[in-house]
């Protein structure tokens, strides 16, 4: 294989989180968000929200996309009392740097000043991001419909200070020809400049000339038909990772790395999730696990009927709540909510109306069928076609983010 194959085979998994969350803040824009402020997402995520990738409906969200270039910014956390509350701050390259709330800070709120890489700043609850580009989601537990109003006004109470700055870019999306793909990744890295620790890998993409001022008019039509070869198999790489992070079935589900949500050098993880599930946070703060079905990319049908059980006792250990999730496979790698009977699109322990057998246990049906009217409280609608299931559990106890604790698998109705 060619220098030039491999570099931008390689490149675009290395640069694709930069090309995600650019086109996600051009998409905020669009939508009438502005730099440097903070969105709150009023209502809980449905089959119409396609922004984001594996959107869950179990938190509302509070994002904002900042560039610390403009000046430092200063966050404010409100009480949120035992009410599950995050603030993931991600860097351009979506590691997760800090995140704030119930685990970290605890539940009493706070005030934080946010400042880039180069900035003096010094002084409790400093904050230092690795680059200028800041995406920071907040999520807040809403525990059932008669909730919503509460979570609102905890919401409410997270707040964003600082100076105006102008959107950067616009950049190429990922499906854009190479010359547009990469020059955006070459924008966008000099923008955010990459850490020492990569040097390795940018050594074996340097062959495209990213860091020095890209110029697709100096490759002959032999090199491009070898960069266009490698950006095809680097699509490929990132689809064929599953959607959170391709880690290997074990009997029946997938379990997140302790680099999930914090990449280091794990660059095709860090890219498989930017596609299939941009913005995860790390497991102590949440585990995400995905079902493992018998179809193509190990996805479930749901013209056929399946039950997750589990036993009596054997629950999920958490100390915040679980969730599992639905989502309806698309062909790019990338999964949403679907249209359903009930406008379920997620069960946990939260659900109204979900019910444990007699003897403890807990049974979950899922299809594109009710399991009939008795069961209905416990049943989780799936299209008529390909879909993923995800198990999210918020705070795991030690069991299950140690591995001492597994899922039980979804086995056929």
């Amino acid at each position: 294989m060619s220098d030039l194959r491999t570099a931008a085979r390689e490149a675009f998994v290395y640069a694709l989180p930069l090309i995600e969350v650019a086109t996600t803040r051009q998409r905020g824009m669009g939508l009438g968000q502005s730099m440097g402020a903070i969105t709150h997402v009023r209502n809980l995520a449905n089959h119409r929200h396609r922004a984001v990738t594996t959107p869950n409906t179990d938190t509302l969200y509070s994002t904002a996309h900042i560039d610390l270039a403009a000046g430092p910014v200063t966050f404010v956390l409100p009480a949120a009392g035992d009410r599950y509350l995050s603030l993931a701050l991600m860097d351009a390259y979506t590691n997760n740097f800090a995140i704030l709330g119930t685990r970290t800070t605890g539940p009493d709120g706070g005030t934080f000043r946010l400042v880039g890489p180069g900035e003096a700043a010094e002084g409790p609850n400093v904050i230092r991001s690795p680059t200028n580009h800041v995406w920071a989601l907040a999520r807040i537990l809403v525990a059932g419909p008669h909730d919503l109003e509460a979570a609102r006004a905890v919401q409410a109470g997270i707040s964003l200070q600082g100076p105006d700055a102008a959107c950067p870019g616009p950049y190429a999306a990922r499906t854009a020809d190479w010359r547009e793909l990469f020059g955006a990744v070459a924008a966008l890295m000099a923008a955010n400049p990459p850490p020492v620790t990569d040097l390795g890998k940018l050594r074996q993409i340097a062959p495209l000339g990213l860091l020095e001022g890209f110029d697709p008019a100096r490759f002959d039509a032999a090199e491009v038909a070898e960069i266009e070869a490698g950006l095809a198999e680097g699509r490929k790489a990132v689809r064929g990772g599953g959607g959170l992070g391709g880690e290997a079935f074990s009997e029946g589900w997938t379990y997140p790395t302790a680099r999930l949500g914090d990449f280091g050098q794990d660059y095709a993880l860090r890219g498989t999730v930017a596609l299939g599930g941009l913005a995860a946070l790390p497991p102590e703060e949440a585990m995400y696990m995905q079902a493992e079905g018998p179809g193509p990319r190990k996805l479930f049908d749901g013209t056929q009927g399946w039950r997750l059980h589990f036993p009596a006792g054997q629950h999920l250990p958490v100390d915040s709540f679980w969730s599992l999730s639905l989502y309806e496979a698309m062909d790019d790698g990338q999964f949403f909510f679907t249209d359903n009977p009930l406008n379920r699109y997620a069960i946990g322990d939260r659900t109204p109306g979900l019910a444990c057998n007699p003897d403890g246990s807990l049974d979950i049906w899922i299809g594109h069928e009710s399991p009939g009217a008795e069961r209905e409280g416990n049943w989780l609608p799936a299209p008529a076609g390909p879909f993923a299931l995800f198990m999210r559990a918020y705070l795991p106890k030690p069991e299950l983010l140690q591995g001492y604790y597994r899922m039980p698998p979804v086995e056929v109705a």
